[in-house]
């Protein structure tokens, strides 16, 4: 079996607060003065039941997790050390999604905000040797109008490169707010070229999916996987040639499945969908990328071959330019045509 974290791959589903590392949000939580709930620090992956309570729990750390991050500095800080952390996993393609109303009040408003992790990315590409482009996220518990102000903010940003705006989302709880009034906001989004990258199908099923589908015509679609439930939905999925943001550790996480060889990664990859694996939240959820490979190859049985496909579809899937999606299938190309471990042994 190869070397997982010699595989490149574009990660595609990582949230900006989500994504720091437990001794970050401690220090940075000791420097602001601000005390964090326990479940934040004890490195335990979060395990809630996938109900409005459960959700409840999970909003309420992220939103702490999220309030000690005051400033400039920590926000570079976070972007940088996401670059590298996905660097040393083989990412070779970051998207990074952020919502910044999060953290205007402290940079002098929403356009500073994205500005700061816009010019983080470029610099952590060069520093980390990989692509780090942005996602603007709006948020399903906010105002529609809010969701349309944050798509044309992200429109003046939009390019394919690192440092630029890539793609724009939709999260938070998807039983909260009505999908099909955030329309709006996702075609002036697509009118400037992003990708439509809205969060659907994890904690409502296949009917949610479908909303997605025909309201907010998604690119790409956060999570999805309860698409499987229905195979005319899933069809659709995949003769739309929408690709699914899997991200295991968060389904188990938030009780949608009750263990990973549950999430139903073998039934969407053998109907044909494109499946990029994502993170999600690793502050939560425990793990980073390279160990949601690791969890297809033991909870499902893929091999490196298989593994390879799915880094193929992550990279297909990002926004990369045509040229660096070239490179970078090259090297999943060399990666595969390396020899496995004990290949070369002599046999007894």
């Amino acid at each position: 079996m190869r070397d997982l974290t010699r595989l490149p791959k574009a990660h595609l589903h990582l949230h900006f607060t989500g994504s720091m590392s437990v001794p970050t949000l401690r220090e940075i939580a000791a420097t602001r003065g601000v005390r964090v709930p326990p479940a934040l620090l004890d490195g335990d992956p979060l395990r809630v039941p996938a109900t409005q309570r459960g959700w409840f729990r999970f909003q309420r750390l992220y939103d702490a997790a999220r309030a000690c991050v005051r400033s400039e500095g920590d926000m570079r800080r976070i972007v940088d050390e996401a670059a590298a952390a996905d660097a040393a996993e083989g990412s070779v393609r970051l998207e990074l999604q952020v919502d910044p109303t999060s953290y205007a009040p402290f940079v002098g408003g929403i356009t500073p905000a994205v500005e700061i992790v816009l010019d983080a990315a470029r610099t952590a590409s060069a520093a980390h040797g990989l692509e780090v482009a942005v996602v603007v996220a709006a948020s399903r518990t906010r105002h529609p109008l809010d969701a349309r102000t944050l798509a044309r903010l992200a429109a003046r940003y939009a390019g394919q490169g690192p440092g630029e705006v890539v793609g724009f989302g939709l999260s938070n709880d998807e039983r909260s707010g009505d999908t099909q009034a955030f329309a709006r906001a996702f075609r002036i989004a697509r009118d400037a070229g992003l990708a439509s990258v809205p969060h659907g199908g994890e904690l409502l099923g296949p009917e949610h999916v479908d909303t997605v589908l025909t309201t907010l015509r998604p690119d790409r679609l956060g999570h999805g996987v309860r698409a499987s439930e229905d195979p005319a939905t899933l069809d659709d999925v995949v003769a739309r040639g929408v690709a699914l943001e899997v991200c295991p550790a968060s389904n188990v996480g938030l009780g949608v499945y009750p263990d990973t060889a549950h999430v139903p990664l073998r039934t969407l990859v053998d109907a044909g969908a494109i499946v990029a694996l994502g993170a999600d939240d690793p502050l939560l959820f425990g793990t980073r990328l390279v160990a949601q490979y690791e969890a297809a190859r033991s909870a499902h049985g893929f091999d490196d071959a298989a593994l390879a496909d799915l880094a193929r579809s992550s990279i297909r899937a990002s926004r990369a330019s045509e040229g660096s999606k070239w490179r970078m299938l090259a090297g999943v190309d060399s990666w595969l045509a390396e020899p496995a471990p004990g290949d070369d042994e002599a046999p007894a």
